[in-house]
Order: structure tokens, then C-alpha cells, then sequence
């Protein structure tokens, strides 16, 4: 999982990550899931004061989460791990199912080889780490999907 996570940051640093499905010059709209209603707001917030996306809605499970995505059509959805009723894995299977072209983002504490395997099993394009710089690596993803208003068109 380390070395996933150091090219992911690599990748990152030199704005090369295409996320699928993403228009561009677009603010994003983004789905907060994660049982903790503290990561939650902190997500939003760090989103909302550090990019141009729009964090549309919020769920605490990932049955809610599926739910939320037929009625807010996010861009990108943000998906813990281990959370009641139905766990990230599966909720982004079934996003997935339901919209293919929604962009599934993992934040999580947990950090193996198995986890990744399973994420990318189920849809997932990126996986960030909450203990490793937290939300930060997460916001510089998202800036990196929305080319510079100053740039050359």
C-alpha cells in the first residue's frame, strides 16, 4: 500500500492524475461519506475553503450514500471504509453499477495490500490515507482535476 501511496502523491505533485468521467474546467460536485460526523464536516470545510468544488451532500453509510447519488448526481464521491449498514467496498460497487461515470474516491484509516486490491476491485480510482497528512493530499487531488482559472485554454 506504501508504494501506491507515494505514486499517488508523485502523481499528484505533478498534476498528471486524470480522474475519469470529470469535466473539465468544471466545478465539481462532491459526496461526503463517512460515519464520523467530525471527518465529515472537517472534508467539507478543507473542501469547501480550498477548491472551486461543491461538496453537494453528505451521508453516513454507504446505503445512504447510494441513495444520495441518484438524487444529487455527484461528480465524485468521497467513501470511507468501514462504516454501519454497508461498507465503502460495497456501496461503490453499486454506485458504480448505478452510475459508471461517477469518480469513487477511498478515505480511510486502513492501509494494506488487500485493501487496495479490494478497492480497485470495486470501482474505487484513488485511495488517501486519513493518518498521512489527512484531508491535505485529498484537497490537492481535487485541485488537480480543475485546470487554473489562469491557465492557457
Amino acid at each position: 500500500m506504501t508504494s501506491f501511496l507515494v505514486a499517488v502523491r508523485v502523481t499528484i505533485r505533478h498534476g498528471q492524475l486524470p480522474a475519469k468521467g470529470l469535466r473539465a474546467n468544471v466545478s465539481h460536485r462532491i459526496l461526503i461519506v463517512d460515519d464520523s460526523p467530525v471527518i465529515r464536516r472537517s472534508l467539507r470545510s478543507c473542501i469547501e475553503q480550498n477548491t472551486e468544488s461543491e461538496v453537494c451532500g453528505e451521508a453516513e453509510n454507504g446505503a445512504i450514500a447510494v441513495e444520495r447519488v441518484l438524487q444529487l448526481k455527484p461528480d465524485l464521491v468521497i467513501l470511507d471504509l468501514q462504516m454501519p449498514t454497508m461498507d465503502g467496498f460495497e456501496a461503490a460497487r453499486r454506485i458504480r453499477r448505478l452510475t459508471p461515470e461517477t469518480v469513487l474516491v477511498m478515505f480511510t484509516m486502513y492501509e494494506c495490500r488487500q485493501v487496495l486490491e479490494d478497492a480497485r476491485a470495486a470501482g474505487i480510482e484513488v485511495i488517501f490515507s486519513k493518518s498521512d497528512s489527512g484531508p491535505d493530499r485529498l484537497v490537492t487531488y481535487l485541485k488537480s482535476l480543475l485546470p487554473s482559472a489562469s491557465a492557457p485554454a
